[in-house]
Parts: structure tokens; C-alpha cells; sequence
């Protein structure tokens, strides 16, 4: 027996849609019936076309149109949207997942690297969700922001990062409250380590990536990095099942943020004498 599609007929945005996790949400939208509108940055392009095609050529049920678009000019963000509508009629959900994350120690860090992506992480998020809003208001539809694990835990040297997710998590709360009067739903998804382009490019830095990926894998209770189709699935239920839910995160980590681990030097060479001391700790004494 036909499995029912889950968004079939309904009019998706995803950004940064041509690799990683972006790609998978695209695909599955796509395989759910769904008419996806996904874009890049221009040097994407030829990527994207491939992908509209290939997807096309698929015989699927879902429908592909790619756009250039660069997230970061406003004015790109409202041909987008503009793009979506005229084509599809109306707006279903708006998927903002384009971004970007690298290392800096704080020594290291500007004031205009940060500024640069916290435009790219944050603010696009936020004129992307406002000049979609109109649309969603009409067909009480949703948005899902990619947010992160890093952005309740931090982590180092990504400071630049790790807030700018933090602040995604904080905005979609923010802005749920405000869309609740329309029947617009606002939720986040905060991935942990899933194996991404991205991810692979950090292990290759190293001397020995294989190590690096164990040492990745080791994070989680689970034991493995998550898949960019375990993601899309996450968003997918957001989208089309989480009816009850806004102002929801959902953690998506394989439980690496459960249970204490080591975090100071101290830790696994800690003597019975060290520990004696630390029970007799008084700071009011000091």
C-alpha cells in the first residue's frame, strides 16, 4: 500500500540548499511532495542547476527550482521570496539553513569578523523570516531555523559562532510569540556533530582525519555522527507533523550533551588528596 506524502502540494524555501544538511532538506521536502524553491550564493550556481535537474529528471513527486541568492543583500532575500510566490502561488514553510561557522580564538577575533557572520548567521535570518511572513500569515504556514548544539554549550575557539547561534535559538522563541496571533509556527533545530562537507574539511586539517572522526564519534552516547537525512527528517517533522509545536528547539545530538565528561586538566589526574581538599573547600574562608 502508497505511502501518503507528508508535504505534498505545499511551498518550501530552503537557503543554502546545494550541499550538507541544506541539500538533504531539500531532497526530502522534494521526495514528500513538495514544490522546493533552494538557492546559493552565485558561485553555487552551476551546482544548483545540476541539482534542479537531476531532481527534476527523477520522476518524483515533489517539483525543484533553484535561485541565486546571497543572504547576506536584502535585496536578493526579497527576489527569493518574490521567485517562490509567482511560480507556486503561495508560501507553506521557510527553512532558513544557510551559514557558516569557522575557528578564531578571541586574541584573534575582529570586530568585523564577527560582525560579518552575524549578518550571515542572524540578520538574514531575520529579514528572510520578515519578508516571508506576509505569505505564511495567509496559509498559517511555518518556519524552521538551523540553529546548534554549540549554541546552548558553547564550545571553543567559536565564539563568533556559537553566539550567532545562540541567538538564532533566542529569536525563534522571540518571534514565535509575536506569529502566534497569525497562526504562523516558529521553531529551531540545534544538530549536534553530523558528518557534513564541512565537517570533513575540519578532519582533513589534521594529520590523521580518521582519529579526528573517532574522537567526533565519541561525543555522542550514541557513538556515531549524525547523517544530514536525520536532520531533514527533524525538519520535515517540524514542518509538517509538529503542528503543537512553536517556539520549540529541537536537540538533534545523539545525546552529547547528556551525562558529565572531563573539562579541566585537572580531571582525570585528580588524587584522592586533590579531592579531600575540594570537600574541605570554603570560599568564605578565602
Amino acid at each position: 500500500m502508497a505511502t501518503s506524502l507528508r508535504y505534498q502540494g505545499k511551498v518550501v524555501i530552503v537557503t543554502g540548499g546545494t550541499s550538507g544538511i541544506g541539500l538533504a532538506i531539500v531532497k526530502e521536502f522534494f521526495c514528500q511532495g513538495a514544490n522546493v524553491v533552494f538557492c546559493s550564493r552565485a558561485q553555487g550556481a552551476q551546482r544548483g542547476q545540476e541539482i534542479q535537474r537531476e531532481l527534476q529528471a527523477s520522476g518524483g513527486p515533489g517539483n525543484a527550482c533553484y535561485q541565486v541568492c546571497d543572504v547576506c543583500k536584502e535585496s536578493d532575500i526579497k527576489k527569493l521570496i518574490r521567485v517562490a510566490v509567482e511560480c507556486y502561488g503561495c508560501l507553506d514553510c521557510l527553512v532558513n539553513n544557510a551559514g557558516n561557522a569557522y575557528k578564531e580564538s578571541t586574541d584573534e577575533l575582529t570586530a568585523q569578523d564577527f560582525k560579518n557572520l552575524m549578518e550571515l548567521n542572524v540578520v538574514s535570518y531575520l529579514l528572510l523570516s520578515k519578508y516571508a511572513l506576509p505569505y505564511l500569515r495567509q496559509t498559517k504556514g511555518n518556519i524552521v531555523n538551523m540553529s546548534s548544539l554549540h549554541g546552548h554549550l558553547g564550545l571553543k575557539d567559536l565564539l563568533s559562532a556559537v553566539t550567532s547561534k545562540g541567538a538564532v535559538t533566542a529569536m525563534t522563541k522571540s518571534l514565535a510569540i509575536d506569529e502566534s496571533k497569525y497562526g504562523v509556527r516558529v521553531n529551531s533545530i540545534s544538530p549536534g556533530n553530523i558528518w557534513t562537507p564541512l565537517l570533513e574539511r575540519e578532519a582533513n586539517r589534521f594529520k590523521d582525519p580518521r582519529a579526528v572522526i573517532e574522537e567526533f564519534e565519541s561525543y555522542q552516547l550514541l557513538g556515531r555522527l549524525g547523517t544530514p537525512k536525520e536532520v531533514a527528517l527533524g525538519v520535515l517533522f517540524l514542518a509538517a507533523d509538529a503542528t503543537f509545536c512553536t517556539g520549540l528547539d529541537l536537540v538533534l545530538s545523539g545525546g552529547a550533551e547528556i551525562g558529565f565528561g572531563t573539562k579541566s586538566p585537572m580531571g582525570p589526574n585528580c588524587s584522592p588528596s586533590d579531592l579531600g581538599n575540594l570537600v574541605d573547600y570554603d570560599p568564605c574562608k578565602q
